[in-house]
């Protein structure tokens, strides 16, 4: 199963220095029946890209906590056993957990098939969206718009082996 880690360069460096994303329990992202219902596709390459924005807009929340890493969302795209990804039923609907999924224990990172990260021409638009990001939880309007404008730009894609020189955009 594909599943969408939401991350932060230090976060990234992190992993890189320890070989593991996180130590569980991980939030990750993926296709869950949610997911599914919400965007109404049978697509599968679709439905991964709609976890992956919602990986995004987590690791835009990671950033919101870390007021010193680089204004750029990460993603780490890993492939773990079926099973091992659990939706909670009880937040299945809840807009802001679409697709969202647990994992008991840390990843490898080794198991990662895929990077996506910001390139630098995003960085203004998601340190914008990182301040409207409570406003727009609030239900502001004109916060949002500012929080959708870091969506606007397609995380770039990095194949693993990228990951040294990522990691050196952490410093």
């Amino acid at each position: 199963m594909r599943v969408y880690v939401p991350l932060t360069l230090p976060g990234l460096a992190e992993a890189y220095k320890t070989g593991e994303l996180g130590t569980g329990p991980l939030v990750a992202y993926a296709v869950t029946p949610a997911l599914r219902e919400w965007y109404l596709s049978d697509d599968i390459e679709e439905l991964e890209y709609a976890a992956l924005n919602r990986a995004a807009l987590a690791s835009l929340r990671l950033l919101a906590a870390d007021a010193g890493a680089v204004r750029r969302r990460v993603v780490v795209a890993v492939d773990v056993p079926d099973g091992a990804a659990v939706a909670d039923p009880d937040r299945g609907l809840d807009p802001s957990a679409l697709g969202e999924v647990r994992i008991a224990g840390g990843v490898a990172l080794a198991k990662a098939a895929s990077v996506h990260v910001d390139s630098g021409d995003a960085e203004a638009d998601v340190a914008a969206a990182v301040e409207a990001l409570e406003a727009a939880d609030g239900g502001d309007d004109d916060a949002q718009f500012v929080v959708d404008g870091a969506g606007d730009h397609e995380l770039l894609w990095y194949a693993t082996q990228e990951i040294p020189n990522l990691v050196g955009l952490a410093d």
